[in-house]
This record gives C-alpha cells, sequence and structure tokens, in this order.
C-alpha cells in the first residue's frame, strides 16, 4: 500500500495537471500522462461517486487515450494509495468515492446512484471484538433504495 504516513491526502476541487502530478508522487505513484488525466477527471469536480465505465467514457470524451482495463488499474492503485475509497455495491460492480473520510451510503437500485448519508444519521453500535491480532479499519453501511409504489 502506497499510503502517505500521515493518512489519505485531501485532494483540493481546483486542480492544475502539475498539482495532480504532485498529489501522486506525494502519494507514492509516478505521474504517468494517463495517471495524470484520469486523477484529473476524478478530482477536478469535487467529491463524487464514479465507475470505471463512466470515467472511461469521460476519458474518450476528453480525447484521453486510455483502456477501459488501464482505468480499473488506476483505480485501484489510487485506491490502494488512499485517494479513492472503494465501495462495493453488488457483486463485481464497484463505485470509487472521491471523499476517503468515513462515511456511509444510500444506493438507489432502480438508477444506480450512490448518495452520501449525512454523518449525524447514523449511529453504529455493538460492534462485536474484532479477532486477536486485527483491529477494525472501518465500518462500510449501504443503505439500499427502490422507488415507493
Amino acid at each position: 500500500m502506497h499510503r502517505s504516513p500521515s493518512g489519505p491526502e485531501k485532494v483540493p476541487a481546483e486542480l492544475t495537471l502539475g498539482e495532480v502530478a504532485r498529489i501522486l508522487r506525494r502519494a507514492g505513484l509516478r505521474p504517468t500522462r494517463q495517471r495524470v488525466a484520469l486523477a484529473h477527471l476524478l478530482f477536478a469536480g469535487g467529491d463524487r461517486h464514479i465507475t470505471a465505465e463512466s470515467l472511461h467514457d469521460e476519458a474518450l470524451v476528453q480525447k484521453v487515450p486510455v483502456s477501459l482495463a488501464t482505468v480499473y488499474n488506476t483505480l485501484h492503485q489510487f485506491t490502494a494509495a488512499g485517494l479513492l475509497r472503494e465501495v462495493a455495491v453488488e457483486g463485481a460492480k464497484a463505485y470509487f468515492d472521491t471523499n476517503t473520510s468515513n462515511h456511509y451510503h444510500f444506493f438507489c437500485e432502480h438508477s444506480g446512484q450512490l448518495l452520501d448519508i449525512d454523518t449525524g444519521s447514523i449511529r453504529i453500535e455493538g460492534l462485536p471484538e474484532a479477532p486477536e491480532g486485527t483491529t477494525i479499519s472501518r465500518v462500510d453501511v449501504l443503505v439500499r433504495l427502490v422507488d415507493k409504489r
């Protein structure tokens, strides 16, 4: 894992390509042309949830020549470096969240939209003791939504 000793870095919304390259270097990642371009697409708009497929589509629209496999690899590298948080929704379907703070999500099953839950809205109680030699790193909560009938 490439996390910096001080923890994940909060990425500012307004970024130049040079600033993106510096953030990648501080996270322990080499700022290749494709990584910088994908990071700029990811972080230039502030906090959001994105799939590999939707980021790949954005990259193609912006004329960033990148394969879907490279997008997947890059998203996983950014997650390992602490720049993104992966949110597993169902099976192999995952979203990547640019907000790496400890928070929870709604998932709309009809639209496929992932939304943040206000952190004051949920209280987690009664967590079990972690097995010997381990500690709880975080708790993921995914509240599934369906349309009212």
